[in-house]
């Protein structure tokens, strides 16, 4: 198994994007070559990417089932493009899935493609699937929000400044390309 912290520009995001990746071992004539099924790895919205290796024991259950695992940091964006920011939503979609694989002998086929995540990122994970149904295989969602619009009626003005940077308002969430529920 291998660990490896890998920092790189990314184009879609106009600045460094930090990710780590497990890899399974490679040994043996059988398996030099093979590119490995992977599995994306959402944060939650008070975490980054390596809370997966500080509070879990995901390299113990990557190894197990020869899974290698994609953990990107992607800060508090709820995973979209922010309606004043940086193009999460792109970033993970798009422009992760191909570098990864240009990096590391990751699997590209669906059947071998899955996403995670971690409340915020367990929203993600879903609108990954729901979106891209063409290239995941399968989703979870632990603890996720489902319903980003209902934040929209919690207490809080810098609370409600974020989301506004995030999503613009409720109207623009709800019905839209980042409703779940719409989805």
């Amino acid at each position: 198994m291998a660990l490896i912290e890998c920092d790189f520009y990314s184009e879609t995001l106009g600045m460094p994007a930090s990710v780590i990746v497990i890899l399974p071992r490679q040994s043996g004539p059988e398996l030099r070559g093979r590119r490995h099924p992977v599995l994306t790895l959402l944060h939650g919205l008070s975490d980054d990417h390596t809370v997966w290796l500080r509070q879990t024991a995901i390299e113990r259950y990557a190894v197990a089932r020869g899974l290698a695992v994609v953990m990107p940091n992607v800060h508090r964006s709820f995973c979209v493009d922010m309606k004043s920011g940086p193009r999460y939503w792109t970033f993970l979609s798009e422009e992760l899935p191909d570098v990864t694989r240009d990096f590391f002998p990751l699997s590209g086929k669906r059947e071998h493609t899955f996403v995670a995540g971690l409340s915020m990122g367990g929203y993600g994970a879903f609108k990954l699937a729901l979106r891209r149904p063409d290239m995941y295989a399968a989703a979870a969602s632990l603890s996720g929000v489902m319903d980003a619009a209902a934040m929209f009626h919690e207490d809080g003005e810098e609370w409600q400044r974020e989301l506004a940077t995030i999503f613009g308002s409720e109207e623009e969430l709800r019905g839209g390309n980042a409703d779940l529920f719409a989805l």
